[in-house]
C-alpha cells in the first residue's frame, strides 16, 4: 500500500516584521591616500577637502538644540555658518534633514557634519625617533603637531603623520598626552597590548616626568615646590586657572641657567637725566613684566597631570613661558600677567580678550620684545585676511610665524621609577646659552629635578624648601 505523503502545516509562518532600514550615516566623500601633504616655506600643509565628521551624541548634548551645540562647542567658525549649514543640510542627524536649529539632539543619535576642510600648516620638522622595538615607538614630538585628529588639525596630527610614513594600516598608539604647542618625550604603542601596559603605568604614576621650559626673568635659583589647585574655566577656549576649587596640582621647579639681557649702552648723561621721581614712578606702574629682564631656563617635574599645568603654575610664580600666547599674554590677563591671581572675579573678561586671539587681533606673547622675535614675525602671525575660499566661503587664515609654531615647554625625559627604562632628548636650540654666553648644555645630577629626593620635599614649606604661598619672600621685584 503505497503512501502519500501530504505538506500540511496547521501553523502556518507568520509573515516576519519588516525592519526599518538603519537610517544612514554620512561618510567621508574621500579618504584621500597618499595624504594631500606638500611642503613649502618650511611648513607642511594640507591641500583642502571635503570631509564629514560622525559623532554620537554626548552625555552633555542631549536635550540641547542642535544651533547651540555647534556654537557653544566648536570655535573655529561663526555661528552663521553653522546655521546655514543645519538648514542646507550640510549637517545631519541620523543621516536625515534637520527640520529647524532649534531641533534638540537626543540620546543615540548621530551626528553629522560635511564641510571642504581646511587644515593649518604645521612646522616640517620631522618627527624624531628617541627608541623603537617590536611594541613601542618613543618619538621626540615636534613643538605646534597636535598629537590626534582634532579641531582644525586632522591630517596635520602626529597619528596621521606617522600612518602616511609608514603604511595606511598602521594604527599608531598615543600613550601619553603633549599640549600641541608642547615638543618632546612620546609613548607611541604599535598595538593594543603595549598601549595598554604603557598607558596603565603613566596613570600608576610610576613614571617621573621631566621637562623644560624657558621662563621670563630669573627664576629663583633653590627648588620651588607649586602646590596651587587648577582649575578648567573654559574648554572651548583652553583656558585653565589656579583656584581654590580646582583640582590638586603639585610641580617641583628648579632653575637650571639664568641668561640676563645683554647690556644696554646708555650714557652717564642719560642716567643722570633720569629724574628719581620717575624711577620711583615706574615701581608703581602695574608693568612688572616689561622690568623682568632676561630669561631662565627652567626644570619641570609634574607630581600630578593637571591640563596646562606647568604653563599654570608658571604663569601664577610671575614667570610665565616666553612665548606663551594663552599664559604670557598682556592683552588678555593685564600687565602683571595674572601672577598669584587665584580669585574668579574677572574670568568673563578673560575669556572675551581670549577669543578675539587669533581672529581680529594677533595672539602675541608679551616676550615679543625678545631679539629673536622681530616685528616681522608679528606681522606674520596667523589672523584671518578677510578673504574666503572660493568654493566653501570659509574665511581664510595667513600662515602662523615661526613664533606661533610651539612655546618653549619640552617634554626631555621619561623614566621608570624602578629604573627598567629612561628614555630623553637633548636640550631643544631655544634652551642652550645665546651666542657669546656660557650656560649649561645638559642637565647634571645637581641641576636635574629627577635627582630630587622627593622624600625630603614634602610638599610643606619648611627650611630650604620653597611653596606657592611664600612668593612675596620667594619672587624678588624686579629691579
Amino acid at each position: 500500500m503505497a503512501l502519500t505523503v501530504i505538506e500540511h502545516n496547521p501553523f502556518p509562518a507568520e509573515k516576519p516584521d519588516e525592519l526599518s532600514t538603519p537610517p544612514p550615516v554620512v561618510i567621508t566623500p574621500c579618504d584621500p591616500w597618499p595624504r594631500p601633504y606638500f611642503l613649502k616655506n618650511g611648513l607642511r600643509r594640507v591641500a583642502p577637502y571635503h570631509f564629514t565628521y560622525n559623532t554620537y551624541c554626548k552625555e552633555r548634548w542631549r536635550g540641547r538644540e542642535i544651533l547651540d551645540i555647534f556654537a557653544s562647542e566648536f570655535r573655529d567658525r561663526p555661528v552663521e555658518y553653522y546655521k546655514e549649514a543645519i538648514e542646507t543640510g550640510k549637517v545631519t542627524i541620523d543621516g536625515k534633514l534637520i527640520p529647524s536649529v532649534h531641533t534638540q539632539v537626543k540620546n543615540g543619535q548621530m551626528i553629522s557634519h560635511t564641510l571642504h576642510r581646511h587644515e593649518p600648516p604645521v612646522t616640517a620638522q620631522s618627527i624624531g625617533v628617541v627608541h623603537e622595538d617590536n611594541d613601542i615607538i618613543v618619538i621626540n614630538k615636534p613643538a605646534g603637531v597636535p598629537v590626534h585628529p582634532a579641531g582644525r588639525y586632522n591630517y596635520n596630527s602626529v597619528v596621521e603623520i606617522m600612518r602616511a610614513e609608514r603604511a595606511y594600516a598602521f594604527q599608531p598608539l598615543p600613550c601619553n598626552r603633549l599640549d600641541r604647542l608642547t615638543s618632546g618625550v612620546m609613548f607611541i604603542a604599535k598595538h593594543a597590548k603595549a598601549a595598554d601596559a604603557m598607558t596603565e603605568q603613566i596613570k600608576g604614576r610610576t613614571i617621573k616626568k621631566e621637562y623644560v621650559a624657558r621662563v621670563m626673568g630669573e627664576f629663583p635659583e633653590d627648588d620651588v615646590v607649586c602646590e596651587q589647585p587648577i582649575l578648567q574655566i573654559s574648554p572651548k577656549l583652553g583656558l585653565n586657572r589656579v583656584r581654590a576649587n580646582g583640582k590638586e596640582a603639585r610641580t617641583v621647579f628648579k632653575r637650571l641657567a639664568y641668561y640676563p639681557p645683554r647690556p644696554e649702552v646708555r650714557s652717564d648723561e642719560d642716567k643722570a637725566a633720569e629724574a628719581p621721581e620717575e624711577k620711583h614712578a615706574m615701581k608703581d606702574d602695574g608693568m612688572a613684566w616689561k622690568r623682568k629682564e632676561g630669561y631662565s631656563i627652567v626644570r619641570c617635574m609634574p607630581l600630578t597631570g593637571r591640563t596646562h599645568q606647568l604653563r599654570v603654575h608658571l604663569q601664577f610664580l610671575g614667570h610665565p613661558i616666553t612665548n606663551d600666547p594663552i599664559y604670557c599674554n598682556q592683552r588678555v590677563f593685564g600687565p602683571n600677567l595674572a601672577r598669584g591671581d587665584d580669585v574668579a572675579d574677572n574670568d568673563e573678561d578673560i575669556m572675551t580678550r581670549l577669543g578675539r586671539m587669533g581672529k581680529e587681533d594677533v595672539a602675541e606673547a608679551v616676550a615679543y620684545h625678545d631679539e629673536m622675535v622681530d616685528e616681522y614675525n608679528k606681522r606674520k602671525a596667523e589672523k584671518q585676511t578677510g578673504e574666503v575660499c572660493e568654493i566653501c566661503d570659509t574665511p581664510l587664515y595667513s600662515d602662523p610665524g615661526a613664533h606661533e609654531l610651539g612655546i618653549y615647554l619640552h617634554a626631555k625625559k621619561y623614566a621608570c621609577e624602578e629604573g627598567r627604562w629612561s628614555y630623553e632628548t637633548p636640550l631643544p636650540q631655544w634652551a642652550l646659552p645665546p651666542p657669546g654666553m656660557d650656560g649649561p648644555v645638559e642637565a647634571t645630577k645637581e641641576t636635574d629635578p629627577l635627582a630630587v629626593d622627593l622624600s625630603k620635599l614634602s610638599l610643606t614649606a619648611s627650611e630650604g624648601e620653597k611653596t606657592a604661598e611664600s612668593l612675596p619672600q620667594l619672587i624678588s621685584t624686579p629691579a
